[in-house]
């Protein structure tokens, strides 16, 4: 189906696709969850029972065209059926990121005006709690999770499985309801908001993103038939809840197409989940993919000689002809026998443990992704691809065609959507799923727009000569050093991640004489390192200022700068002095978003003396940071930081190389 057929009327709701997919695909698969070990399965059509007893329950209570509902936990199919069934009362779903402080979480809540929220368990009906004063017109409370609830004796407060009860006693007392439901669903309006999703907030508090219903289904509809994704697919559903890629990958494609969701059992077991599913389409951010490299690197590393021999004979084989052979381009017969037989020893089983063994496309986005990344998941014959996305999109706003992917590229526009660069070098885009403005934000809405209805992404950017969009930077984080060179910080600190031992970094540069950049290590890869050479270490505090750790990273920085050295609009920008921070940056000590990107303004508050110490000559810094513990409780890392001086190249007379 088409973003027009959608927006025709055809079908312009998710309750609407609901419908349908019961009527059509009544015995199909529409969602897993695993429970105890145990995976659990729901219909489309028990699917659509669940929804109609909730949303009958949740009228009872008094859930009303417009009412804000919010939505926090896991991923869980209760939680995802809380969408469609307040969506088919004409309420507006607001999912909250479950790890929310408190105080974050407040601010949402409040600012969206929410006066239901249907939550997963103890933890969250707690942090609402705590700040109940903060938010006077949140009057119901739902809770899926019974455990540790049993003695609450909070005015409002619900179980789940009680609301639903409720709303199919009312359909047994009265089953002409369900026609009636029906109907009010079939007469929806697809021009009301459907969902409200906050953005990540890297420059400040949150916006509430307001997506129309028509808008969002038109999305959908075109990146499903982008893909071929019908309800022979299956996804799992790992990704935050109140994050826009989890709402359209999942929830929106699932019901547009009819794919069945599968949730896993806890955060924990996701690697085991996804090799028991092995989904069909699959989505994760660089660092996820970072990670299950590592975990390969590490598992070869500590495999016998003849295993280590062999994995890398024919991962050399892969590189070689892997992604030829995936992209249907011409490889000699040699080359595909080598490749068939390192299919069966290697890359099978390989695809195997990840969980990847019947993945017909992949997705990521968010970040750069290097490289040797990229082609090493390719050249498995995973076909992986990127796209770039907003939040105010609905997600995709381009997308990469089979046949026609690069790592240092992003794709060209979406199906309907229209991008184009701006004068000062902005892309701006035109969409199907574009949103319909920031929730009692107007002004920041038209600062948002331009005059004839596109959307400022601000990001740099520029399209190639192959009509593939290059993202540079956030705009307004492009600058220049004294020198009048430029500095672009998340294309050095993209450089610098494509290092398995580096997890996250932070560039600084603009106004000054010279680029600096903090590092933090990756606790797995490093500390993988260390045990493999009997270094001992107590916490990730000792191992990043350990000597041995300060000099692996300091041979990441030089390739780093070589790297910039060739780019000859960055190689004014080489890291000059660098530090490995004491202290993993962290959401919860407002260093990181929700979504794990660098909130650089808070960081460069937060270490200021850090960031002077680079700039002074300083060789070391003695520095005190309160942190908060998974537990929620504060404490205080006392650090000496060593800082390091970095080998830096002249530029070199080649051609340019760009990079996302």
């Amino acid at each position: 189906m088409t973003a027009a057929a959608a927006s025709a009327g055809e079908l312009d709701t998710f309750p609407k696709f609901l419908l349908r997919n019961a009527d059509r695909l009544g015995d199909s698969p529409a969602m897993r969850h695993k429970d105890f070990g145990i995976w659990q399965s729901w219909t489309w059509r028990a699917q659509l029972d669940e929804v109609r007893a909730l949303a009958l329950g949740l009228q009872a209570l008094g859930l009303s065209r417009g009412d804000k509902i919010a939505v926090i936990g896991a991923n869980r199919p209760r939680l995802y059926w809380t969408f469609a069934a307040a969506q088919s009362l004409g309420a507006v779903p607001v999912p909250v990121y479950a790890d929310a402080v408190a105080d974050e979480m407040a601010y949402v809540l409040d600012h969206a005006g929410v006066r239901f929220a249907v939550v997963q368990d103890q933890e969250q009906v707690d942090k609402i709690d705590s700040c109940a004063e903060r938010i006077p017109a949140l009057k119901t409370i739902i809770y899926d999770e019974p455990r540790g609830l049993g003695d609450y004796d909070m005015e409002g407060l619900h179980a789940f499985a009680d609301v639903q009860a409720a709303g199919r006693a009312l359909l047994a007392a009265e089953p002409e309801l369900a026609d009636r439901w029906a109907a009010d669903i079939a007469a929806a309006n697809g021009d009301e908001i459907c969902v409200m999703l906050y953005t990540s907030g890297t420059t400040g508090r949150s916006k509430g993103v307001m997506l129309k219903a028509r808008n969002a289904v038109g999305a959908a509809c075109d990146t499903a038939a982008f893909d071929n994704l019908s309800e022979r697919d299956s996804v799992l559903a790992y990704l935050p809840l109140a994050w826009v890629g989890d709402h359209y990958l999942n929830y929106a494609q699932g019901y547009v197409s009819g794919l069945c969701m599968n949730c896993p059992e806890s955060a924990e077991t996701v690697a085991q989940d996804l090799r028991e599913i092995g989904p069909t389409f699959y989505f994760a951010p660089p660092r996820i993919f970072e990670g299950l490299l590592t975990s390969v690197t590490i598992r070869m590393e500590d495999a016998s000689w003849i295993k280590r021999k062999l994995y890398s004979h024919f991962i050399d084989v892969a590189k070689r002809y892997g992604e030829a052979i995936l992209e249907g381009r011409p490889v000699p017969l040699s080359g595909r026998l080598s490749y068939a037989l390192g299919s069966v020893l290697i890359y099978g089983p390989l695809k195997n443990v990840l969980g990847f063994s019947n993945i017909r496309v992949a997705y990521t986005a968010g970040e750069a992704i290097g490289q040797d990344l990229f082609s090493f998941f390719r050249s498995l014959g995973i076909n992986l691809k990127q796209l770039y996305g907003q939040t105010e999109a609905f997600l995709y706003v381009t997308v990469q065609k089979d046949g026609a992917v690069r790592s240092d590229a992003v794709g060209p526009a979406a199906p309907n959507v229209d991008i184009r660069i701006s004068d000062s070098g902005e892309v701006q885009f035109r969409s199907p799923g574009m949103f319909s403005g920031y929730f009692n934000q107007d002004e920041t809405t038209a600062e948002t727009m331009t005059g004839d209805g596109y959307v400022k992404t601000g990001d740099a950017g520029f399209f190639d000569k192959d009509g593939q969009l290059k993202i540079i930077d956030r705009a307004k984080d492009v600058g220049k050093l004294t020198t009048g060179e430029l500095v672009a910080p998340k294309y050095i600190e993209n450089t610098l991640k494509f290092f398995p031992d580096i997890k996250e970094a932070v560039a600084f540069g603009d106004g000054r004489d010279f680029c600096a950049a903090f590092i933090n290590i990756d606790l797995q890869a490093v500390g993988n390192w260390a045990e493999r050479n009997n270094i001992a270490y107590a916490s990730y505090q000792e191992l990043a200022g350990n000597p041995q750790v300060a000099e692996i990273i300091a041979g990441h920085v030089d390739a780093t700068n070589l790297r910039l050295s060739r780019e000859p609009m960055m190689s004014g920008a080489q890291i000059r002095r660098f530090l490995v921070l004491h202290k993993e940056l962290d959401a919860d000590d407002g260093e990181l978003t929700r979504t794990l990107k660098v909130r650089r303004s808070f960081v460069a508050e937060r270490y200021g003396s850090l960031i002077e110490a680079l700039y002074d000559g300083s060789t070391e810094k003695y520095v005190e940071t309160e942190m908060t513990y998974e537990d929620g409780r504060k404490g205080v890392v006392r650090a000496t930081v060593r800082i390091m001086d970095a080998k830096t190249y002249p530029a070199a007379d080649t051609p340019r190389r760009e990079a996302a």
